[in-house]
């Protein structure tokens, strides 16, 4: 027979891990972003290569001071994810913020595929009454997070 707590602790630890190295990860997408950027300026602000092209005028300037605000507004978004994931994965080692964790949960589940795998068994792990039970042991109130509303399915 095995004990629920030492199955939900190890489930813990490891989500807390993967959320964790997801924000890690999310280093690497910002980093993917500036260099997509460089790249993209590089083409863009280069008159000699749009010379070659005798058909093909260059694109106005505009076009990629627009593109410079999706690079900033994408970054953006990077870097909250991973600020989130990193508050996520610490709060689950410490067993808190079990709501902020499934919010998280649900926004991972946008980014394809590591997200969705980590945001789903997230809320797996997460919607377990005994998990629930540990969160609120934790916490040291009898009713938890949700005031004692749970459902008795």
């Amino acid at each position: 027979m095995r004990d629920q707590r030492k199955v939900d602790a190890g489930h813990l630890k490891l989500i807390g891990i993967f959320h964790l190295v997801l924000a890690g990860l999310s280093i690497v997408g910002l980093g993917f972003i500036f260099l997509h950027w460089l790249f993209m300026d590089s083409i863009m602000s280069n008159p000699e290569m749009w010379k070659q092209q005798p058909n093909q005028p260059p694109p106005p300037k505009e076009l990629f001071a627009m593109f410079k605000w999706f690079y900033l507004f994408m970054g953006g978004c990077v870097v909250l994810a991973g600020i989130g994931n990193l508050v996520s994965g610490w709060c689950i080692m410490k067993r808190r913020g079990r709501i902020f964790s499934l919010i998280v949960a649900g926004l991972n589940c946008l980014c394809f595929p590591f997200g969705t795998v980590l945001g789903v068994f997230t809320f797996v792990i997460l919607l377990r009454d005994s998990v629930v039970e540990v969160y609120e042991a934790a916490a040291g109130k009898p009713g938890g997070e949700d005031g004692g509303l749970r459902s008795e399915a």
